[in-house]
């Protein structure tokens, strides 16, 4: 009887089309992702198998890697160090590989250092992972990546899957991934990533179903060698299901049909049975290693197990094993044809005899450590019930992941120590540090895997437990802090750091108030004393108490420098900086110096913090150019080590799309490839401003999609919310407009303070909505005496936000002042609209003058606003001069809607502008006006006003075009014109 290795594939036929459509696709360049999935033993593996011999003759390059069983722990990257070790030969590949030394450390993890700042450099290992494939294909012949059994993929594993084909663009790559169906419950970490990436353009999902009744005749006939009789084939039919791998192990039983086995374990304990005594010994011991086991390590491991222990023995009936088809060859792995094998094996296996082999196999590696990781050995450690063993072998395989950047995998390590800690009594003498220190490294490990909850957790345990030494966890509390600033849990951080140094440094706290600090001597000035100044001045200036911030920031200076600590310099100086912002020379020289404090101290975090604080402090100073180059020059930097997407390179991104946007740059512009999730949301709120200019009211649905984002982040409340009102105010849904302004204020307000300077823009944006509404139709008086009411207190919210809020430097900066400025010119065209007094021109050219540091957009909104004020007061040359202006920089700007309302207005109230539209109706052009004005309800008064032309002038328009519409009345005016569609809806 044939394997089904060596007969023809057997259907398959779409799913081979589909592959060779994609392959032909990645080799003119469009890259592309099949996932194919299936149940165990549906022919995954044999499929995948041919399109590799397909993608070989096509003149591919193919590689393919695996992802192995090792329970909850993982070797960290596995299947792509698996493919980078076979690719590195590839000179474009070695190139990327040397560039990157994140990427050397995971192909030679003994090359690898320590290092908290190695942690930042994780995402400079999934860009070099990503670059180094893109690297290994060329036209024409591309690369082929298989990756099996990825429903077994850690999390570093499946990281790098997300990350590699949300940046695939131009690359002559094709990824192929298997997974089981079958295995995929209802929580398995694999299901949210395949979700994730079904909705990738690049990625084609394929799912295998077993083979039909005809499929599975020709199978058993090629693989038989001859037709099976009906009565063997429908027994192998129904027991089978059409399951391929199944259907072969009936087969290859060699029973009769009346006598065939009813499962999967039945049939290899048959064919078991065949096998010498000595061999059915190993291949159960090479099935407690998985699918697949490294030669060496079995030949080590099989001696140790009665049957093989005699000179020679293991190397026969391995031998035999391979001779029989029961193992074969995979590059340097011996491997079952397929995991059922494997799993079936060991589930016949009694539970002392799988623990004798898992302790075989650690007795193999710890005479020979270079046969396997500490995660191998941490794993048969484990299920070998060698706690001992398994305690030190976790803890040096969350090293191994440490120096691998695999925060997830070192976090899963590290909490496996803490769970066996109270059932190995030394413990602490075996690791060299007691279960406090093994803590706070877990909490690190927590926080870089991004879980600042469960870092908060641990740590907050780690302190709690020292109790009984409060001088040790006075000194760890910093730790903690930080945590608990990651939660934004001010209060809370307040009291644990003010907590540390009434310990550490008795009446500090009390002192900050004065100024006058107790004095520190050589002797007390730790590493830990200046981290927890550092963290205790952040908290103070995230509870607006900036004097304070700034005495305890200066001492932290002082201490830091004298115990060494550049990291606690440079978080200090970054938060002095912050407090000068009013005057933005000496705020940048601070930056600059803890930038290269933080340099100093391998912080990239912190690195990071300065630079985004040094491109705030231009941009707050209204110094936009300046803001720019910080900019560029941070983000090079936040790509070039690979923290771009940490919580300061996403702020410097979103930070660069406001400045293109201020300078009338209103591209749609994508987000970055290789987003996580959080980051993008954060930066499409950040998009949101330049649509919103761009779409106008068309804007609306994307800033309603980001309403559920709202409570991960205040900052994503205030810009999306307000950026909807904006939108809504374009689609002329006035009073929604106000009422998401003021429920964008209630809601940030109840998360930062209520007097925050955000509150200026959103009254600001709420009387534009009022303004408007108040001249698109007419009011009776209560109606207009309710407008202004509402106008009167937003007017007044605005001027003592701008009062009692605290911007830092101590004075509101150009864009607040900008906004209070608009907010008074908007409140008087709402009184224009409902009363007799005209507009202010003044405080619309005061508006233009504020925004006239480079907010290009709303210079040019305002200038239209200024026009019309002009154009009301009779000034009809200088409102032309301001109306053109505007129009000619919303139309250089691509601001479609402010373009055409400015068209729109100039028709009206005959200003002539360049580019002018005029009607195409029976009707005149100030018919087509009167009439629209007519279908909003004005009054023939009111249209005079709005047209700057008297009512009896109105009276005749009205007259004119009743009579061209052959109508009697406005009401039927207004529908005839409707649907002669002479006036929009």
């Amino acid at each position: 009887m044939r394997r089904s290795s060596e007969v023809p594939l057997i259907a398959r036929q779409e799913e081979v089309t589909a592959f060779r459509g994609a392959l032909a696709r990645a080799a003119e360049g469009e890259p592309g992702v099949l996932l194919l999935g299936g149940d165990a033993g549906v022919g995954k593996t044999r499929l995948v198998t041919h399109l590799a011999d397909l993608a070989r003759d096509a003149g591919a390059r193919v590689v393919v890697a695996h992802c192995v069983d090792l329970g909850d722990v993982g070797i960290p990257y596995l299947p792509f160090t698996e493919a980078l070790t076979e690719l590195r030969g590839v000179p474009a590949v070695a190139q990327v590989v040397a560039e990157r030394p994140a990427l050397a450390r995971l192909l030679d993890p003994a090359g690898g250092t320590d290092g908290a700042a190695d942690h930042a450099e994780r995402l400079q290992l999934l860009d070099g992972v990503a670059g180094s494939l893109a690297a290994a294909g060329r036209a024409g012949s591309p690369l082929v990546l298989v990756v099996e059994d990825v429903h077994w993929a850690d999390e570093s594993t499946r990281d790098v899957l997300r990350f590699l084909v949300a940046r695939l663009r131009s690359e002559h790559l094709l990824v192929v991934a298997t997974y089981r169906s079958d295995d995929l419950h209802r929580r398995h970490p694999l299901r949210p990533v395949l979700a994730e990436l079904y909705r990738q353009r690049p990625v084609q999902h394929v799912e295998l179903s077993p083979f039909t009744p005809d499929e599975l005749r020709e199978f058993t006939t090629a693989t038989r060698g001859e037709p099976l009789d009906e009565a063997e084939f429908d027994a192998v039919r129904s027991r089978s299901d059409g399951n391929a791998f199944f259907a072969e192990e009936l087969l290859d039983a060699g029973q009769s049909s009346a006598g065939l086995p009813w499962s999967l374990a039945d049939v290899l304990h048959a064919r078991l049975q065949r096998l010498d005594p000595a061999v059915q010994q190993l291949v159960r011991l090479a099935a407690v290693a998985g699918r697949q086991v490294d030669e060496a390590l079995l030949r080590a491991a099989a001696p140790r197990l009665p049957g093989l222990d005699t000179p020679g023995a293991a190397d026969a009936a391995l031998r035999e094993a391979v001779a029989q088809q029961v193992l074969g060859v995979e590059g340097q792995h011996l491997a079952f044809r397929h995991a059922l094998v494997a799993e079936a094996l060991v589930l016949d296996l009694l539970p002392g005899e799988r623990t004798t082999m898992h302790r075989a196999y650690l007795e193999a590696l710890r005479a020979e450590p270079a046969l396997g990781s500490a995660a191998k050995r941490a794993h048969h450690a484990l299920q070998g019930h060698d706690l001992t063993a398994a305690l030190v072998a976790s803890r040096e395989a969350a090293r191994s992941a440490a120096e691998l950047l695999a925060p997830a995998e070192e976090l899963r390590h590290l909490e496996q120590v803490l769970s066996l800690w109270e059932s190995v009594p030394d413990a602490e003498a075996l690791l060299e540090e007691d279960r406090v220190a093994l803590a706070l490294a877990t909490a690190a490990a927590a926080s870089s895997a991004g879980l600042p909850t469960r870092a908060e957790q641990l740590a907050r345990r780690a302190v709690e437990g020292l109790s009984g030494d409060p001088g040790r966890q006075a000194r760890m509390r910093h730790v903690l802090v930080r945590y608990v600033l990651d939660l934004e849990s001010l209060d809370d951080a307040l009291a644990q750091s003010s907590g540390a140094l009434d310990v550490l440094l008795p009446g500090a706290t009390d002192a900050g108030v004065s100024g006058d600090l107790p004095e520190v001597a050589d002797a007390d000035a730790t590493p830990e004393l200046a981290w927890t100044l550092a963290v205790h001045a952040r908290v103070l200036l995230n509870v607006d108490r900036d004097d304070e911030a700034g005495v305890f920031a200066r001492q932290t200076v002082d201490v830091a420098r004298r115990a060494d600590a550049p990291g606690a310099e440079a978080d200090a100086l970054t938060t002095l900086a912050v407090l000068e912002v009013g005057t933005p020379d000496t705020a940048a020289e601070l930056v600059d110096r803890a930038r290269e404090r933080a340099v100093v101290a391998g912080d990239l975090r912190t690195e990071m913090r300065c630079w985004f604080s040094l491109a705030t402090t231009h941009f707050y100073a209204g110094h936009l150019a300046k803001a720019g180059r910080v900019l560029e020059a941070g983000i090079t930097r936040g790509r070039a080590t690979g923290v771009i997407w940490g919580v300061y390179g996403v702020q410097l991104l979103d930070l660069a799309l406001l400045v293109s946007y201020f300078a009338g740059d209103l591209a749609d512009r994508p987000i970055p490839d290789g987003a996580p999730a959080p980051a993008v949301v954060y930066l499409d709120s950040g998009r949101l401003y330049a649509a919103v200019a761009r779409e106008g009211g068309e804007a609306v649905a994307a800033a309603e999609a980001l309403r559920p984002s709202w409570e991960m982040d205040g900052q994503i409340a205030l810009v999306a919310g307000g950026l909807l009102a904006d939108a809504l105010t374009w689609a002329g849904r006035h009073e929604e407009a106000v009422a998401t302004a003021e429920e964008v204020a209630a809601h940030v307000g109840a998360t930062w303070s209520e007097f925050f300077l955000g509150r200026i823009w959103l009254s600001a944006l709420a009387l534009a909505a009022l303004a408007e509404q108040a001249e698109t139709g007419p009011h009776a008086a209560d109606a207009a005496r309710e407008l202004l009411d509402r106008g009167d207190t937003l007017l007044a919210v605005a001027q003592e936000t701008a009062r009692r809020g605290r911007p830092r430097g101590g004075t509101l900066g150009p864009e607040g002042r900008a906004w209070l400025s608009r907010a008074a010119a908007e409140h008087s065209r709402l009184r224009a609209a409902l009363t007799d007094s005209p507009a202010d021109p003044g405080l619309w050219e005061a508006t233009v003058r504020e925004f006239d540091f480079g907010y290009r957009y709303e210079v040019a909104r305002s200038r239209f606003r200024w026009a019309q004020a002009l154009r009301a007061s009779d000034d009809v040359p200088a409102a032309e001069v301001e109306a053109a202006e505007a129009l000619g920089e919303a139309v250089a700007m691509g601001a479609a809607p402010l373009a055409d309302a400015i068209h729109a207005w100039g028709r009206r109230a005959r200003v002539p502008l360049p580019g002018g539209r005029r009607t195409s109706s029976l009707l005149t052009e100030r018919e087509e006006e009167v009439l629209v004005l007519v279908a909003q309800g004005l009054s023939n008064r009111q249209i005079g006003e709005r047209l700057y032309i008297s009512t009896k002038t109105v009276s005749v328009h009205v007259s004119n075009l009743l009579a061209k519409l052959g109508v009697s009345g406005r009401a039927e005016a207004v529908a005839v014109a409707h649907r002669r569609g002479l006036i929009g809806v």
